[in-house]
């Protein structure tokens, strides 16, 4: 395959839950999302470090491996922000400030439409199709490097339905939620699809890396 569709450093905790059911403009997450993502965090390669040190090892890779040959990423309206319906704030451009970490073309799926925009050297365009057709258009921009599916988990199940993941890293962290938006029951639900490797790291999480048969 020359362009891939990949899924990188998810988090999901123990029970499988990757986000809340009350996501608002303060927790964009939907819970208290901090222990679920302290491994990345802690990398001596984590992009938002103003300090030096971090670890290096298996979970410095992953943070490392984020960026490589990506050309375009794909995202559900939800990671893009909290508004639902039609676009009532057009001012307001994402959670990231006005230097986005993406760096490369983002295709939003959404019901409703918006015009696109530019900030720093990503380009948002907002997109109401299906999985299959999104991902044509993101190909198409990432100009022969692979595409990037960010999620939230919703999205991610959608393309999975689809048959249309090629890779995929999930890391499970050590925690419980209990209720959410659940990626799976038991990640055993994909090795129909899929070979599967699980690493514990030293940090705590386990990383799962799925790769298609």
């Amino acid at each position: 395959m020359s362009q891939l569709l990949r899924v990188q450093n998810f988090g999901v905790s123990s029970d499988g839950i990757a986000a809340g059911e009350n996501q608002s403009f303060e927790n964009p997450f939907g819970l208290d999302h901090g222990d679920m993502f302290a491994w990345a965090g802690a990398t001596a390669s984590w992009p938002n470090r103003t300090d030096p040190g971090g670890s290096r090892g298996l979970d410095d890779y992953f943070t490392r491996d984020f960026t490589h040959n990506i050309g375009a990423e794909i995202m559900g309206r939800n990671k893009f922000g909290p508004q639902r319906g039609p676009w009532t704030d057009h001012e307001w451009l994402g959670w990231w400030g006005d230097e986005p970490p993406f760096h490369t073309p983002v295709f939003v799926m959404t019901h409703h439409v918006r015009p696109s925009f530019t900030l720093g050297d990503t380009t948002f365009h907002f997109v109401n199709s299906d999985p299959a057709t999104v991902l044509e258009q993101a190909r198409e921009a990432a100009q022969g490097k692979d595409v990037r599916l960010g999620g939230g988990v919703t999205t991610i199940k959608e393309f999975l339905d689809a048959d249309l993941v090629d890779t995929m890293h999930v890391a499970v962290s050590p925690v419980k939620y209990g209720r959410g938006l659940r990626l799976w029951e038991s990640p055993d639900e994909l090795r129909d699809r899929f070979h599967l490797d699980v690493v514990p790291s030293p940090s705590g999480v386990t990383h799962h890396v799925f790769w298609r048969k």
